[in-house]
């Protein structure tokens, strides 16, 4: 895949959070070390029915997270988040979603890529096939068009706080931990009830802003 030039991924990153993400050049594949496994945050592999308006649904369920009194409740919460994200009012980009999770799953990763590009073409405004895609390019190292895909994410869904954590990863990865922080807290003011992330979060600040004294 055509990489993007330095000014573009930097146009990129100046846009994804505001002018706070720095510069996240695509890696090597030799470079990851064996055996790690490459994850972004993703939707449960099972998610709850939903209806009705789904400006209204988000806003009310994303403040439901922040008051969620406990861990089981701000997971069942979360589910019914992607679930919104997920559901789509297209039969045709349901039917190529599955198809490309089933070629993911498969590591097919070239089938999966070109229906993905099918849904995003026929559904725009589709904010899980942006993010799914960007999966999709991480897990293939490609960090630039990953930004990128993260990038439309955000602008359709500025909460997407699965988008924000698999951006503080690309940081991190890269090397950029002053970024990646910047993404994770992001991640954490919108749902402080995500996985790993405070601990990430908490690393994170010793390394880059140092110990209190």
């Amino acid at each position: 895949m055509r990489l993007r030039s330095i000014s573009a991924t930097l146009a990129i990153s100046a846009l994804v959070l505001a002018g706070t993400v720095g510069t996240a050049p695509a890696q090597d594949p030799r470079l990851v070390p064996p055996g790690k496994q490459k994850t972004l945050p993703g939707a449960p592999s099972k998610l709850p029915n939903v209806s009705g308006d789904k400006t209204k649904n988000l806003d009310f369920l994303f403040g439901a997270l922040k008051a969620a009194p406990d861990e089981d409740s701000a997971k069942a919460v979360e589910a019914k988040i992607w679930a919104v994200w997920t559901t789509t009012t297209s039969d045709t980009a349901a039917l190529l979603m599955l198809r490309a999770k089933t070629a993911m799953d498969r590591k097919e990763m070239d089938v999966a890529l070109k229906l993905l590009d099918a849904v995003i073409k026929l559904r725009p405004d589709y904010v899980e096939a942006w993010n799914r895609r960007a999966t999709l390019y991480y897990l293939q190292n490609d960090y630039a068009q990953s930004m990128e895909d993260i990038r439309q994410v955000l602008i359709r869904e500025p909460r997407h706080f699965g988008a924000l954590a698999g951006l503080g990863m690309i940081m991190q990865e890269t090397g950029d931990d002053k970024h990646a922080l910047d993404a994770f807290r992001k991640a954490l003011a919108i749902n402080p009830h995500m996985e790993r992330v405070p601990d990430l979060v908490k690393s994170l600040t010793e390394k880059v802003e140092g110990r209190d004294i």
